[in-house]
């Protein structure tokens, strides 16, 4: 059997407004989808405005600059993170400054946040790494404090819950991301999402080239092209419309594997706090030493029987791109830990209880060997 890494499922109603969109002519960046996913997505939030951009990257890009942050300023990013987060920064001529990780769910240790607050920072961005919430209330405080923005990084975490609040509903301003892999996906995509008027005029202004409000092809600032499609939008409006199916998959694969990798030893399983609702974007693993081999010992023995993994986000800190704004003798051991230990087995919409079941079979079959 080979067991893809993720492989999508793609709705009935996807598929019939794709159709809609190319029949009606509208397939760029005006057309009814692009109102009507901004609404609906909105409305699952649970915020007064969500506006498309063309990725989650992107997104990222407009919350950043839509809050003037730029050159001379500094936001605080977690040390364990996909690249796209720390190119959002870079991108605004900010500086990132960097945090490690929480050991048990990968995410920001937010006890760390008060160390590294200077009179420069400006933005703390917590990013809910593969599904599970960061801990909001203490970054949210000390955000306050200080006066400071939040860019909740939502990228992994549609559906996903904070003390009931849904991650991307609780920051200043926030991202998604609906790349192939993401619970709602548009192929490449992404969303921002707040409930402040002003900032979602912003974000609107900025994603479309900055068009002076009432002289369009006139240009005082300068703007990006970060528009989602029609044909995107009809896509992701299908899909969002199946977010409840999408996230009782994602819940039963989590149990599946809890049940089939139980007690194997070196084995580390995902832990999912009291105060999360964790949709298990990708179920991740550590291989601790007791194990018997490494991280890509055992991928590579997987790989032999046709299970597909990925390995964990390498720290950023350690990337030639980023040593060079940071102080290079800092270190983030337990993100370094993780970028050495961690992998993620096939977590796709489409994965199927036997699947779950063999993948889990070959795991134990390697560690018995």
């Amino acid at each position: 059997m080979n067991v893809p890494v993720n492989d999508p499922v793609i709705t009935d109603e996807a598929k019939k407004n794709v159709y809609e969109a190319l029949e009606s002519g509208w397939i760029s960046s005006a057309g009814p989808f692009i109102g009507k996913f901004e609404e609906d997505f909105a409305r699952f939030i649970g915020v007064k405005h969500a506006v498309t951009a063309s990725s989650g990257t992107s997104a990222l890009h407009l919350c950043l600059a839509a809050l003037g942050i730029g050159p001379g300023d500094e936001v605080i990013v977690p040390a364990f993170t996909m690249i796209a987060s720390v190119d959002a920064v870079l991108y605004v001529g900010a500086k990132p400054v960097f945090i490690d990780s929480d050991p048990e769910t990968y995410n920001m240790d937010v006890a760390q946040l008060p160390g590294k607050i200077t009179g420069k920072t400006k933005a703390i961005m917590p990013v809910h790494i593969y599904g599970h919430s960061v801990d909001m209330d203490p970054v949210l405080a000390i955000a306050r404090k200080h006066g400071l923005a939040v860019i909740e990084d939502a990228a992994e975490a549609h559906g996903a819950t904070y003390k009931g609040r849904l991650c991307g509903s609780m920051g200043t301003i926030n991202a998604f991301s609906f790349y192939a892999n993401k619970i709602v996906t548009t192929g490449e995509g992404g969303m921002v999402t707040t409930n402040d008027d002003r900032l979602a005029e912003r974000v609107r202004t900025l994603k479309d080239l900055a068009h002076a409000p009432k002289r369009r092809f006139w240009h005082e600032e300068m703007g990006f092209n970060y528009r989602m499609t029609n044909l995107q939008a009809a896509v992701g409006l299908g899909q969002l419309h199946s977010i409840g199916k999408f996230l009782k998959t994602k819940q039963r694969m989590a149990e599946g594997y809890a049940k089939g990798l139980a007690g194997i030893k070196g084995l580390r399983l995902p832990v999912t706090k009291d105060y999360a609702k964790n949709v298990y974007w990708m179920y991740g693993v550590l291989v601790e030493d007791v194990f018997g081999m490494s991280r890509d010992a055992l991928r590579a023995a997987l790989k032999k029987e046709g299970v597909d993994t990925r390995d964990f986000f390498y720290a950023t800190p350690s990337m030639p791109l980023v040593r060079a704004h940071i102080d290079p003798a800092e270190r983030f051991p337990v993100a370094e830990d993780l970028e050495r230990r961690g992998f993620y087995l096939p977590s796709g919409l489409a994965i199927t209880d036997e699947q779950i079941r063999y993948v889990c079979d070959a795991v134990r079959k390697i560690a018995q060997g």
